[in-house]
């Protein structure tokens, strides 16, 4: 097992300005990441304010500013380029304190998004639900049926107009729905995706007879087939729209007040940032913006180390997140499952667990066994440990217990952690369990990193990648102390820990190192043999929608980027892959390639020979990512490691808990500030590996 290392320069910054700014809003802690032009990196964290997220927000800036011997308004005149993450929309949704949505849809499909699917969102997510299948329930509805309007419309699935639209009925339904006080308006029709025109209409009437709501069609945000994954997109939307706009409105204001002058990034799902506008009228794409981010920072580092395939574990106070880079791209799904609603959207694939630095230790009394998450302590009161109130023992309690965490030295040195108040807790736990209080401690974070390597296994193993072919990513507040062991555990031999205090701050630094980026997508179903023309008729189209939205964004056309790709199956079949194109058109002897492209897919995927290559194929989904490359940080790579550890760096010892040696031992402490990368990388190196050999040699089934 090793330890890369790759730090961002440590000299001073540069004066004049022309940063990088990335801010990340986790469930613990907000990031603020600071990039020269001399490639400088400035890291700051604040305990983030689920009571005004944008103070939290602030709060990091100025914190960063502070370092880098300015104030907030001295940082904004002087920021370049400014991305944000934000997960006021995700939080809405799990805390269900959304706005009021009424939905408008065809007469007689009312119910769709009451009827939901058949596994009601559940499969394969919770497996006691699923083999216990009436322990499950269908989540609280987005939109209750008394908020359900019904008008008469009709489109067949050609994209032909069967029944025209009928405006007075959707005028009376507007009236009602603003009459019964929605804040929002969620427009779906059936097959809109292939005539748009009666959603837009509608939208219009709503615009014009309550301009103050927020608006959506299903048409303009996810175009593709599937009724109910249609409404559940939209619906979400305009749950989440009026509060994430106000946010970004409000957001976007502050910092233009106190002198930035570019338009306001905003991270979206599919990696990459949107304008702020586009977030505003989108804010569906921000969901999971923050882990997505952690993925797009390691894509950037991935790149300058020459790592094609690695695997992402961000740990924080909330949650641990997983993502894949394979072969130089970040692995995607096209579903997305939202508190049990599925909706189609294109987006990074992350996997993520409650198993957060935050997550409480709850002991079942009956049977005397003990859990870890996935509830979280979150930012207030937060672990014990922070002297805030809270008394539950969390994995961050049992770091503290075992040594891992210096509680004089957490956050930098800007938060004093309360040892005995972590010890407390833990023995709280040993007491009912009948352990020591070493014991409890290291159960808790054994139970933790086994957490951990599971959904590594899903997102590998069960995917068709195996591990061992990939190098690992860990950041986080939390991650990099717990790697060791859940690397260990998958057979990873080499892991790679971000330096000079960005581990902790990693989503903050990818969203400073993101691209602007603009996913479309048009579905038009069609079998082999294929037609050259109509296929690449739906690329020209796609790649024109592109040109039109970055223009409005102000990109000037030579900036521009396109990746192509279509999503194929075998035709009978329901579920697709996703075929890249090399070229943004097909030529004319396309079939016999595009169609090894499709098997080479689906049996990396799905195994060997799993693919029937007599089949007929069917094209389902044809997709766009339009890409414009913002500036970029500048990394220092290691030139050379020493064993020579400078005395000023050395902070005394502190005695540690080796799980796999079953002991206690004083083991050295070391400011980074004060030594030099080079120095400071063998010693880290050497205690990475000492504790995972430690883990090493215990056999499984002691542990």
């Amino acid at each position: 097992m090793s330890e890369a290392i790759l730090t961002p320069d440590s000299r001073p910054p540069t004066p004049g300005g022309g940063y990088l700014v990335g801010v990340d809003i986790g469930g613990t802690f907000t990031d603020c990441v600071v990039i020269d032009q001399a490639g400088v990196v400035t890291t700051a964290k604040s305990p983030s304010t689920p009571d005004d997220f944008a103070r939290g927000m602030l709060d990091a800036m100025t914190a960063a500013a502070a370092a880098l011997g300015t104030d907030l308004d001295g940082l904004c005149r002087q920021t370049e380029l400014l991305s944000h993450g934000t997960t006021i929309g995700t939080n809405a949704i799990v805390q269900q304190r959304g706005a009021p949505v009424g939905l408008i849809t065809t007469k007689g499909h009312s119910d769709v998004i009451h009827i939901m699917r058949g596994s009601r969102g559940i499969t394969g997510r919770d497996i006691q639900q699923v083999v216990h299948f009436p322990e499950s329930a269908k989540p609280d509805p987005i939109v209750p049926k008394r908020l359900i309007e019904g008008v008469s419309e009709r489109v067949d699935c050609f994209g032909a107009v069967v029944v025209p639209l009928n405006e007075d009925e959707a005028e009376q339904a507007i009236r009602r729905l603003v009459a019964k006080g929605v804040k929002a308006i969620a427009i779906c029709f059936l097959w809109s995706f292939r005539y748009p025109a009666h959603e837009r209409r509608v939208k219009e009437m709503v615009q014009r007879i309550a301009p103050e709501l927020f608006v959506s069609c299903s048409a303009d945000l996810v175009p593709k087939w599937g009724e109910y994954e249609r409404v559940t997109a939209v619906a979400l939307n305009g749950y989440i729209g009026p509060l994430t706009s106000g946010y970004l409105r409000n957001l976007d204001g502050q910092l233009s007040a106190r002198g930035y002058k570019q338009p306001l990034q905003i991270t979206q799902c599919g990696g990459g940032t949107i304008s702020v506008e586009k977030a505003i009228s989108a804010p569906l794409l921000t969901l999971d913006s923050g882990p997505v981010a952690g993925v797009t920072g390691s894509q950037y580092l991935g790149d300058l180390m020459g790592c094609r395939n690695i695997i992402t574990t961000d740990m924080g106070g909330t949650s641990f997140d997983v993502g894949l880079i394979f072969d130089g791209k970040p692995a995607y799904s096209f579903v997305s499952n939202t508190h049990q609603y599925e909706y189609f959207l294109p987006k990074v694939d992350i996997q993520a667990i409650g198993s957060g630095g935050g997550s409480l230790v709850r002991v079942d009394a009956a049977t005397r066994t003990m859990r870890v998450g996935p509830e979280s302590a979150g930012a207030v009161p937060g672990p014990a440990c922070y002297g805030r109130g809270g008394t539950t023992a969390t994995v961050t309690d049992a770091d503290v217990v075992l040594g891992y965490l210096d509680p004089d030295n957490f956050a930098g040195g800007k938060i004093k952690l309360d040892k005995a108040a972590a010890v407390r807790a833990v023995q709280a736990v040993a007491d009912q369990l009948g352990l020591s209080l070493v014991e409890a401690a290291s159960g808790i974070a054994k139970i933790a990193e086994f957490q951990m390597a599971d959904i590594i296994r899903k997102m590998t193993i069960q995917k068709g990648f195996d591990p061992r072919d990939f190098v690992l990513f860990a950041f986080g507040g939390a991650g990099p102390a717990h790697a060791g062991v859940f690397a260990g555990e998958l057979g990873v031999s080499r892991v790679v820990v971000p330096q000079k205090k960005t581990a902790s701050t990693w989503c903050a630094f990818g969203a400073a190192s993101a691209h602007i980026l603009h996913i479309h997508e048009q579905v038009d179903i069609q079998a082999s043999p294929f037609l050259r023309e109509r296929v690449n008729g739906n690329l020209a189209a796609l790649e024109a929608t592109a040109r039109e939205q970055m223009a409005k964004d102000g990109i000037a056309a030579g900036r521009l980027v396109f990746e192509l790709s279509i999503d194929m199956r075998h035709k009978g079949q329901i579920n697709e892959v996703e075929v890249v194109l090399p070229a943004s058109r097909l030529p004319a002897d396309f079939h016999d390639d595009l169609a090894g492209r499709f098997f080479a897919r689906y049996e990396q995927l799905y195994g060997k020979s799993s693919s029937f290559r007599g089949s007929r194929l069917e094209m389902v989904t044809f997709r766009i990512r339009a890409s414009a490359r913002t500036p970029q940080p500048k990394l220092v790579p290691t030139t050379g490691l020493t064993d020579t550890i400078p005395a000023a760096a050395r902070r005394g010892s502190r005695a540690i808990w080796w799980d796999g040696l079953k002991r206690t031992q004083d083991d050295h402490r070391h400011h980074r500030g004060r030594a030099s990368r080079q120095d400071l990388a063998r010693g880290r190196v050497r205690q990475f590996r000492d504790r995972f050999e430690g883990v090493a040699r215990c056999p499984r089934s002691a542990r």
